[in-house]
């Protein structure tokens, strides 16, 4: 069975069905519920589909089926489920619902192609169609100023880097005369240097920067972030962003087992991958500790998580234009895929406990968090545990990741940047028990218990037993890290 197939008619049928149902009297709801089985049939089909094994595709060379895909593909329809079951509570009512889980369900369908994709037009279309709905998503909050200005930049920033994708695909096509992802890389490695080719290069990564929101490409992330519906935000932070480096790492770092953006030996693709892991960790993370908005913290601490994550494909790099430090690579490529496992688990979990303190409490400043502990305990116990995680306290999954990740440059000459990746993580903490104290020791305007709905509460317990779990038996999920790091190899 082409269990890829099956879930890609599966979501296109309830992304295309769903506004349909609007017209049936009462049951405004019921494109909600529809996309929801839709999303969590995929689940089960990509988890059988990894399970099994299966390589090959009905779309032919388009996609490809492999460890790496399975990984992201998992990632982001469980993250774009729990944004669904959320938005049940979040999103608006009426007739407009229905267009709402049509536009969540299309961008999930762009993810899993995105996910799989073997073929520069098929990553194309993939990402067109993950990222159109979601610019109508940051401004589905019509009434609200900052929703429409929220779509507005992210409309525009999206589009530019649409464009420069698109414009290094033709770059690629034009001196490879192929638009297969193996093809480029197998007719590149058997030419010597070209400008053209370097030039492309930056522009994939300048294009997959804005989604994957590194520095200098983030500016558009703060204001979406704040601006979008709040369960929107926790699909942008959780999933999509997710999907750009799943592209960064089919495009550009399979250019990097054998390419050199230049002859000149300081500029090369590891040193690059390098300068933007440390420089993106360290503004994301100084610009996170003078927030006074709770969304905008988020927003500038999943920009530092990127550079974390640009760790491992630093050293992949580095690995792969000189030969050396291979179990490095592996270590730090494994490191990365699982921190964006964790990540996904561990902003998830923190955007959607801010989405339910903005809901019933109806501000996001972080004054209102004081003393939330006595007001909303299960939303303030796992924000604290999604926090510590970020912040790679042990034993939570994100300790193991980011350890990884150290160990991966540490004994090489990127140690600088395990160095700097140290200190930005201890300098993290900073903010994440400022946060944790507000919650727990200060004293808040009221201390009247507020509800918390059982559909958060089901997904938060899932979420920070993910967190508990992993942390305490890692091994599983370091393994499915590992096999689809090692798939690069091959």
């Amino acid at each position: 069975m082409d269990y890829i197939l099956a879930s890609v008619i599966i979501l296109s049928a309830a992304a295309l069905g769903a506004p349909l149902l609007q017209f049936l009297g009462r049951r405004v709801k019921l494109g909600a519920y529809v996309s929801i089985t839709a999303v969590a049939a995929s689940i089960v089909l990509i988890a059988a589909n990894t399970a099994t094994g299966v390589t090959s595709t009905g779309f032919g060379s388009l996609l490809v089926s492999d460890p790496l895909g399975d990984l992201f593909a998992l990632v982001v329809l469980c993250v774009t489920l729990a944004v669904a079951v959320a938005s049940l509570y979040t999103s608006p009512g009426g007739p407009s619902l229905s267009s709402y889980y049509s536009l969540l369900t299309f961008s999930a369908l762009g993810m899993l192609l995105l996910s799989y994709s073997a073929d520069l037009l098929m990553l194309f279309v993939a990402w067109e169609l993950m990222s159109l709905p979601t610019y109508v998503l940051a401004g589905f909050d019509k009434k609200r100023a900052e929703s429409n200005e929220a779509a507005a930049k992210y409309a525009i920033l999206g589009a530019l880097s649409s464009a420069i994708i698109l414009y290094a695909i033709s770059l690629t096509y034009g001196v490879t005369g192929t638009t297969q992802i193996s093809g480029v890389v197998a007719k590149i490695a058997s030419e010597s240097f070209n400008p053209l080719v370097s030039v492309a290069i930056i522009l994939f990564i300048v294009g997959f920067g804005f989604k994957m929101s590194i520095v200098p490409f983030h500016m558009w992330v703060p204001d979406a972030y704040e601006g979008a519906p709040p369960a929107v935000a926790t699909l942008f932070a959780s999933a999509t962003k997710k999907a750009g480096f799943v592209a960064a790492i089919r495009v550009v770092l399979a250019v990097a087992t054998v390419y050199v953006l230049a002859p000149n030996s300081v500029f090369t693709l590891a040193n690059v991958f390098a300068v933007l892991a440390v420089v993106t960790m360290t503004l994301g993370n100084v610009a996170a500790l003078t927030q006074k908005s709770m969304t905008r913290l988020l927003a500038y601490s999943s920009i530092a998580q990127a550079g974390y994550i640009l760790v491992g494909f630093a050293i992949f790099a580095y690995s792969q234009q000189t030969g050396l430090y291979t179990y490095n690579a592996v270590l730090g490529m494994t490191g990365s895929l699982f921190h964006i496992v964790n990540h996904a688990i561990m902003k998830g979990a923190a955007f959607l406990a801010a989405t339910l303190v903005l809901i019933q409490l109806k501000r996001s400043d972080l004054d209102i968090y004081n003393g939330l502990a006595k007001r909303m305990p299960i939303t303030a116990f796992t924000l604290a545990i999604s926090f510590l995680a970020l912040g790679g306290i042990p034993p939570l999954s994100g300790f193991w990741s980011k350890l990884l990740l150290f160990l991966s440059v540490i004994n090489t000459p990127l140690a600088w940047v395990a160095v700097a990746a140290i200190l930005n993580s201890a300098f993290s903490l900073g903010y994440y028990f400022w946060v944790i104290k507000r919650m727990y020791l200060d004293q808040g305007e009221s201390t009247e218990r507020v509800n918390e709905p059982s559909g958060f509460v089901v997904i938060f317990a899932v979420l920070v037993g993910l967190m508990i779990g992993i942390g305490l038996f890692p091994q599983q999920f370091i393994a499915f890290a590992h096999a689809a790091a090692t798939s690069l190899f091959t």
